[in-house]
């Protein structure tokens, strides 16, 4: 009789693979969240209550009542007029761009009603090459603007950019000065502008038009700022101070003004709105010219 019989192992079968885009991780805390229950929550993780990304549809249904979203300017494009092809063409980039993300470029204009009130609104999208900010993206900012002055309403920009466009050179920081020059002509005319800044707003964005609101507001915990840490840390050749370019630490030093969660951001913003269409602007003529 033998003293050890032979076992035989039935293996384990194996987990079927989890399909892709079922789960998403949150980048801050690491917490997996069931997809669908995420997008049902505005795209803010419920544990952490970091704020994800939104596409531009999303934050348009967020913002604008339903059915009045009117596009505007949809058909713009950037040109080459540099001929750059440092890592790839450039128009080739934009049509990879364009294909993945299904928009002609980095800024959505238009105009509709939020909670009621008419607002000119331009939304950047960091999906289209990290929001930059090219001839187009100007341009659309600057004509959302001066839409706003036309219709004698409010001008919202939500602001998400990494910077200018290096492949458009001097034209991209070109915007930095069109779009301040559209926002004085804005103040003139005693129509209220308010600068939504997420994650992340950076560099020539955050140099122009998204720090010249009558009112800033930020989404909660956003990186914002002009360089990034690494190279104020070796410009400053300092330690800085932990989170010092969050959204949180600009609010206790008077940088922006509020910080708003995504759930109540139409609602305040349109609080915001009726409180600053009572406010009488003075615009201060310029003086004569002594003879």
């Amino acid at each position: 009789m033998a003293v050890f019989r032979k076992r035989t192992h039935t293996p384990t079968p194996k987990k079927k693979d989890i399909p892709a885009g079922l789960w998403t991780k949150c980048p801050q805390s690491g917490e997996m969240v069931y997809t669908k229950d995420l997008e049902a929550n505005w795209n803010v993780f419920p544990v952490s209550g970091y704020h994800d990304r939104l596409t531009t549809k999303r934050r348009i249904a967020l913002l604008i009542d339903d059915g009045s979203w009117k596009e505007t300017d949809s058909k713009l494009v950037s040109k080459d007029p540099l001929k750059f092809t440092a890592g790839g063409s450039y128009p080739e980039r934009l049509a990879q761009h364009q294909k993945k993300s299904g928009l002609r470029d980095s800024v959505v204009c238009g105009h509709g009603l939020m909670d009621g009130l008419p607002v000119s609104l331009a939304i950047m999208d960091f999906s289209f090459m990290g929001a930059s900010m090219g001839s187009v993206a100007g341009e659309k900012v600057t004509r959302a603007i001066e839409r706003a002055i036309k219709l004698k309403c409010p001008c919202i920009v939500v602001c998400a950019s990494g910077g200018a466009r290096m492949q458009e050179g001097i034209l991209s920081l070109m915007q930095m000065a069109k779009t301040s020059a559209a926002l004085a002509k804005l103040r003139a005319a005693g129509l209220p502008y308010i600068a939504v800044l997420t994650n992340p707003t950076m560099a020539g964005v955050m140099a122009s038009y998204a720090t010249l609101g009558d009112v800033i507001v930020a989404e909660p915990g956003a990186l914002i700022g002009f360089a990034g840490a690494r190279v104020i840390k070796e410009t400053t050749n300092q330690d800085l101070p932990e989170g010092f370019q969050t959204s949180e630490f600009l609010l206790k030093r008077g940088l922006i003004d509020m910080i708003i969660h995504r759930k109540e951001m139409k609602s305040k913003l349109a609080s915001l709105l009726r409180a600053l269409a009572h406010r009488k602007v003075k615009v201060k003529k310029p003086a004569k010219a002594r003879a």
